[in-house]
């Protein structure tokens, strides 16, 4: 079969396919033939050594695909399920292994492509809204990268919780697509902290949901209310530096929070039940997926060129 390896910390140039003889299922595993596989910002930080990942590695985490073979003690699924995963090391490869409970069924009606793009970022953006800070009809949030995947899904999923959404997006055609997706205020970048203030009479926002990282950090600070919630939960244009935290006093005793999908799916329930909250919301029509870019397993360079250049808009999958 084939994958798709890192073979040192460095550029997408790092990427290169590999055949690999197919793994055999252990006890409490699933071998799954991949249909799609997700890329995702954390892939980018394998590759760069961010994450002090250990080279050479085979890429991705998430995906979906139909069931090959099952491993002892594996009861709840069978050859032929389809099933979507967020967390299998290798996804970026024809074949994977999956624990069996990280596997999520994928119901009839959703294809492949939609199952492997939604679970990972709708999940995140469920437990964002729902657990790392419970929105309330009237909240006034504020959502950076609001044209990504998981931004353009968070803005719909407040918009259904009654939130006013502030988002900020870098180019005309971003905007358009946050405005689609039910963002009440599209900024830009440049200044967007005084803005914020400015259309929330001066008081700041509740909670700032920031995926950008070093670039908006300051901003973002700037934004919160008094005893507000700064939830930094990506780092697409760097690492935020190390600061003093007498920053988070002087701007109101403010909170920080940096959470991750793991800290929020600790068991298979909770796993199947944000994974049924999203799905079932593709289903119904209340939430919509972009998909930006489909790319060959060959061509997993140029996806991770075209994420990390921010030219990319909802989310990214490699088709093997």
């Amino acid at each position: 079969m084939r994958v798709v390896i890192a073979a040192r910390h460095g550029g997408p140039e790092v990427l290169e396919i590999q055949d690999r003889p197919t793994p055999t299922p252990g006890s409490g595993e699933v071998l799954v033939d991949v249909r799609a596989a997700g890329v995702n910002f954390t892939d980018v930080y394998t590759r760069t050594g961010v994450y002090g990942s250990e080279m050479p590695t085979v890429m991705g985490q998430e995906g979906a695909g139909v069931v090959a073979a099952v491993g002892p003690d594996v009861t709840d699924l069978a050859v032929g399920d389809r099933v979507a995963w967020t967390s299998a090391p290798g996804s970026y490869a024809d074949q994977v292994v999956v624990q069996a409970a990280a596997a999520v069924p994928v119901p009839a009606g959703l294809g492949d492509d939609v199952a492997a793009g939604a679970l990972l970022q709708g999940m995140t953006a469920h437990y964002l809204l729902n657990s790392t800070y419970a929105v309330e009809p009237g909240d006034t949030i504020l959502v950076h990268a609001a044209a990504g995947g998981v931004g353009l899904l968070l803005v719909q999923m407040a918009k259904a919780k009654g939130a006013r959404v502030i988002a900020t997006v870098s180019t005309d055609g971003k905007e358009r697509l946050a405005r689609e997706a039910g963002a009440d205020e599209v900024l830009r970048y440049e200044g967007f902290a005084e803005r914020v203030r400015a259309l929330t009479g001066g008081e700041g926002v509740p909670v700032v949901y920031d995926s950008v990282g070093a670039a908006t950090f300051d901003g973002s600070l700037a934004s919160v209310r008094t005893r507000g919630l700064l939830v930094m939960f990506g780092q697409s244009s760097g690492v935020v530096p190390p600061f003093e935290l007498r920053r988070l006093m002087n701007s109101g005793s403010l909170y920080l929070t940096r959470p991750t999908l793991g800290h929020y799916i600790a068991t298979t329930e909770e796993l199947r039940e944000r994974a049924s909250a999203v799905f079932g919301g593709i289903l119904d029509g209340s939430l919509s997926l972009r998909i930006g870019g489909r790319y060959a397993l060959t061509d997993a360079a140029d996806a991770h060129r075209d994420l990390e250049g921010r030219r990319t808009t909802g989310k990214l999958l490699l088709i093997p």
